[in-house]
């Protein structure tokens, strides 16, 4: 369970250093927006997305099992963690991400990293489905521009309570919303190796404040973000509160270890490496704790950005250290400027999040797939969408290891493919 850190640095080069450094500016300057608005989304203050990405961006390229591995908050928590600050407070969220972070170590010491692959796809694809849905909806209030005194938590109620609210759209906060989506998709294909996100939130934040817009930003929400770590520290605990937040513990913790684990496949193919499972768990249980400390949200590793870093030339994991570095020295010399952000502007980054959270280019695939898998993926999403993460996931893994044992197709030698 050797970080891959340890096995990249004898032999580094200055030009791998200036490779690493390039592609960590480029990807704080994606993570930034996007831990923003995450935070936000999640109901905790924004400046937490920031420490999020710091802290537990660190401790995963410090000790993870990838080479290019970019770790921080990531839209998949969005609806759990959302949940757990609705019903536990702050201080409840703190201690789930710290239990979740001790489950991971446990799971990483059992030398359970390769055990994903016996999670079902469909399942996988389901619950990511659904939590894109989620994301979205809850995005349109900002979206529109609508001021709501109160928004449902449950999905249907949800959305009537936007209908009902229909007559407030604003057309400033839609023009600048969908400003923002068609910023960034422009960009990603006229400059892919360029940090087109922050640009794309930037520029509509700007012309918003040019052109004297009312709309939200971060700074009139939320009021300043801080400009330095805090002190770590642990939450309250009692024997009550651990049982209490034990179910929502082993859903960050499992959400975590199959998020980076699947970012760390998408890895290996972008550069024909191959990462090791088990050191990847544990860095992402140290990178829980680590997070929880300092009062952080969950942390995993994120496809959209590892990829990012892959793309913009990143060899090993310093480019993770100095994307976590960057996004610390603008939190500490720029906060004043990421408090202009407009907040239509960063729904836009999330509605764009959600979608790309149900991967459309694998939609033609799925439905040339089994019916049963296809069942087993609708399943999981109305559970997701309707019900709970919790009970999609215990419902979708019990489905489909049901029906992967009717076919007859368990792998019969498996070995652990750490290396």
């Amino acid at each position: 369970m050797k970080p891959k850190l340890l096995s990249t640095l004898p032999g580094y080069r200055a030009t791998d250093l200036m490779a690493d450094t390039l592609a960590g500016i480029t990807v704080a300057m994606v993570a930034i927006p996007l831990s923003l608005a995450i935070a936000i989304a999640s109901g905790v203050p924004p400046g937490v997305g920031l420490v999020t990405a710091i802290v537990g961006g660190f401790l995963i390229s410090a000790l993870g099992g990838s080479r290019v591995q970019i770790g921080g908050p990531t839209g998949a928590f969005i609806v759990v963690v959302a949940g757990v600050v609705a019903a536990y407070g702050v201080d409840g969220l703190v201690l789930a991400t710290l239990m979740a972070g001790l489950i991971l170590l446990a799971a990483g010491v059992l030398r359970a990293g390769g055990l994903v692959a016996y999670v079902p796809e469909p399942v996988i694809d389901g619950f990511t489905i659904g939590i894109g849905i989620i994301i979205a909806a809850s995005q349109l209030p900002d979206l529109l521009g609508l001021r709501m005194d109160h928004v449902p938590a449950e999905f249907i109620p949800k959305l009537g309570a936007l209908w009902a609210a229909r007559g407030g759209v604003s057309a400033a906060a839609l023009a600048i919303g969908l400003g923002t989506i068609i910023g960034v998709i422009l960009l990603r294909h006229m400059f892919p190796r360029f940090p087109g996100l922050i640009v794309a939130v930037g520029a509509t934040s700007l012309a918003a404040l040019t052109l004297g817009l009312d709309v939200d930003t971060i700074g009139s929400r939320f009021g300043a973000l801080p400009d330095r770590l805090p002190m770590p520290g642990l939450p309250a605990i009692s024997w009550a509160r651990v049982v209490e937040l034990l179910p929502s513990a082993f859903v960050i913790a499992f959400l975590a270890g199959i998020e980076s684990l699947l970012s760390a496949l998408v890895a290996d193919r972008m550069i024909g490496g191959s990462h090791r499972p088990n050191a990847e768990v544990m860095a992402q249980g140290w990178a829980n704790i680590g997070s929880a400390l300092f009062g952080g949200l969950p942390a995993t590793g994120a496809i959209a950005r590892t990829a990012t870093n892959v793309r913009a030339g990143g060899r090993t994991p310093v480019a993770g250290l100095i994307h976590a570095l960057v996004v610390l020295l603008v939190m500490m010399v720029a906060a004043p400027l990421a408090g202009g952000l407009a907040m239509p502007a960063l729904a836009g980054l999330l509605m764009l999040t959600a979608w790309n959270m149900t991967e459309p280019h694998r939609w033609p695939a799925r439905l040339a797939g089994r019916r049963s898998d296809q069942v087993l993926l609708v399943l999981t999403l109305l559970l997701t969408v309707l019900a709970d993460l919790t009970v999609a996931i215990g419902v979708g893994v019990i489905a489909g290891l049901a029906l992967r044992l009717a076919r007859r197709d368990v792998p019969s030698d498996w070995t652990p493919p750490e290396r």
